[in-house]
């Protein structure tokens, strides 16, 4: 399960020191479309849609879309403009059928705003970004599906969106049809002790928030944290691809 990354290349941000950990399994699919990229300040992962071949290959090239931000500490206008890239990169992928190839694509960015060490938070569809401080589990990107929106409106109450028949309808996407993504992208620092979990729906289908901070409290390093998580959901029915990256960031206190 654990997949590797590469902490030889640190983050390009003045006094800040990470330990990451990677972990990954198909899960009761027969191949595996999520991808993910930790290395020198990025720290993310996409989910890939549109057929087994075509959701790796949008996966894949998503996240390597990313990769020339590796140890740059880049700007919010950097990462849009990176993430609308990709997007058109991943919409000029050949399709073999009516459903065109894309992803989702979640995570965080270290970088500097005025001196201070922050997180860049990206998000496109309904893979998640958490963080942890203090113990406590919030979850910092909003989803971009249906059943968010139905939520959203309280046309659905939250306690019943892990049922409903649209929770999987994703209604932003790397690629797809769509000419143009909207992502988002927003900054604020980073925290001494923080941990930032990113993730793909496989882990969030299985487990519940509260379930999912009561292992990442029991979890020593990163990597330990991101093994029992997807163990737990692959002991939960594993029936998704799931694909759990967490980053502890450790800065002087100002």
């Amino acid at each position: 399960m654990t997949a590797p990354s590469d902490e030889s290349v640190q983050p390009a941000v003045a006094g800040v020191r990470v330990d990451v950990g990677v972990a990954t399994d198909r899960g009761r699919r027969d191949s595996n479309e999520d991808a993910s990229l930790a290395s020198g300040g990025v720290y993310v992962v996409a989910d890939g849609m549109g057929g087994h071949e075509a959701g790796e290959v949008a996966s894949s090239l998503a996240v390597e879309s990313l990769r020339p931000l590796v140890g740059t500490a880049p700007d919010v206008a950097t990462v849009s403009r990176t993430l609308r890239d990709a997007h058109a990169r991943v919409r000029d992928l050949p399709s073999s059928s009516s459903r065109r190839p894309g992803t989702t694509i979640t995570g965080v960015i270290l970088t500097e705003h005025e001196d201070v060490p922050c997180w860049v938070v990206l998000n496109v569809g309904d893979s998640r970004t958490y963080r942890m401080i203090g113990g406590v589990l919030e979850q910092v990107t909003a989803d971009h599906s249906e059943i968010a929106e139905l939520v959203a409106s309280g046309l659905v109450p939250a306690d019943a969106a892990a049922r409903h028949p649209r929770r999987h309808v994703v209604t932003r996407v790397l690629g797809g049809g769509a000419s143009d993504v909207d992502p988002d992208v927003w900054l604020f620092p980073v925290s001494p002790g923080d941990r930032m979990v990113v993730c793909s729906d496989g882990l969030t289908d299985e487990l519940t928030d509260r379930r999912i901070e009561v292992e990442l409290r029991a979890a020593g390093s990163a990597q330990e944290a991101a093994d029992r998580l997807v163990a737990a959901a692959l002991a939960a029915g594993g029936r998704d691809n799931v694909t759990v990256v967490v980053v502890d960031a450790t800065v002087p206190r100002r």
